[in-house]
């Protein structure tokens, strides 16, 4: 990330193009178009869990000139409002993405890109309108993200499949969900923990220095607890594998960090496996799960080869009709 990268703060007013879509149980995302009438493709991006749209600047500055670009703010993120409890849950934010795409655009070419939560939004809206891909949907980006099964191994994994076997899964989530307001008011922000935290689980091997870790630190702190409770349970059910062969009809472009933590690149290498070899996959050498900062000139130029490939069938399909 260059040193001179400063994400626009949510204290600012929405910049222009800026605008409301409400969801079909009264949730109001807050939605961000850059026009461009001489683009073909609209690029619709979607952001992971406990950012905001601002993580995608840098993709954004690299975009602009090649398409029309639409960014949102997931349920209870960034500028968007906040949702019931139980509608904290990747499903719900795949029907949250399909209502942007609806509202901004109802018939253009749309490459759908998603980071981290956001892919597995793509992924939600793929099983539940397959109808999209291949006709709307031209092509599909994904960026630091997986499928399923993120909780399996390790000590947490073996904690949840301990608390699932004894029943007392649906008991934790609550107790987990109650104390979060508690949580959040006595909440320290910037802390020297925060930033270990933040250092260890978002940044790789090598991609990282303090003032990109305190970056981040301040962005994923905006989210407050009650919404990272909420959302808790959904990764730990997170399962859209089937949507893969949905998105196999589209040219798709997989980019992972060697070094990610949360979505280990070896979720990415089953995903492309799964779509087969007109996937494109790319492993970052020593990055982690903020590659979409630490490294945009790699995520910049997968992005724009995508563009590249889904230019060149749309130019082929004009052609032939």
């Amino acid at each position: 990330m260059p040193p001179e990268l400063v994400l626009p703060s949510l204290s600012d007013p929405p910049p222009p193009g800026s605008r409301t879509v409400r969801t079909d149980d009264g949730v109001d995302l807050h939605v961000e178009v850059d026009e461009n009438d001489d683009a073909d493709v609209t690029v619709l991006l979607a952001h992971g869990f406990t950012a905001r749209l601002a993580e995608w600047e840098l993709q954004r500055e690299a975009l602009r000139p090649r398409a029309r670009l639409v960014l949102f703010d997931q349920r209870g993120h960034g500028r968007s409002s906040w949702t019931d409890l139980t509608k904290a849950t990747i499903d719900r934010t795949g029907r949250d993405l399909g209502a942007v795409l609806d509202a901004t655009t109802p018939e253009s070419p749309v490459v759908l890109a998603g980071h981290s939560m956001g892919g597995m939004s793509v992924m939600a809206l793929a099983r539940q309108r397959p109808e999209l891909f291949g006709t709307r949907v031209v092509g599909v980006f994904l960026l630091a993200t997986s499928a399923g099964g993120l909780v399996e191994k390790g000590l947490l994994g073996r904690s949840v499949k301990v608390v699932r076997l004894l029943g007392l899964l649906p008991l934790y989530l609550r107790l987990l969900q109650a104390l979060a307001p508690t949580v959040e008011r006595h909440r320290r922000r910037g802390t020297r923990f925060g930033r270990w935290f933040t250092r260890r689980y978002l940044f790789g091997r090598d991609d990282a220095d303090p003032q990109h870790v305190r970056m981040v630190q301040e962005l994923l702190e905006e989210t407050p607890y009650t919404v990272n409770a909420a959302f808790y349970a959904t990764f730990l059910d997170h399962d859209e594998t089937a949507a893969l062969d949905v998105l196999a009809r589209v040219p798709v472009t997989i980019v992972a960090g060697s070094h990610d933590r949360l979505t280990p690149a070896a979720h990415a290498r089953a995903m492309a496996r799964r779509l087969g070899p007109d996937a494109e996959l790319v492993v970052v050498p020593g990055a982690g799960h903020s590659v979409n900062l630490t490294r945009a000139a790699v995520v910049d130029q997968a992005f724009l080869g995508l563009l590249d490939r889904v230019q060149g069938e749309l130019d082929d399909q004009r052609e032939a009709g």
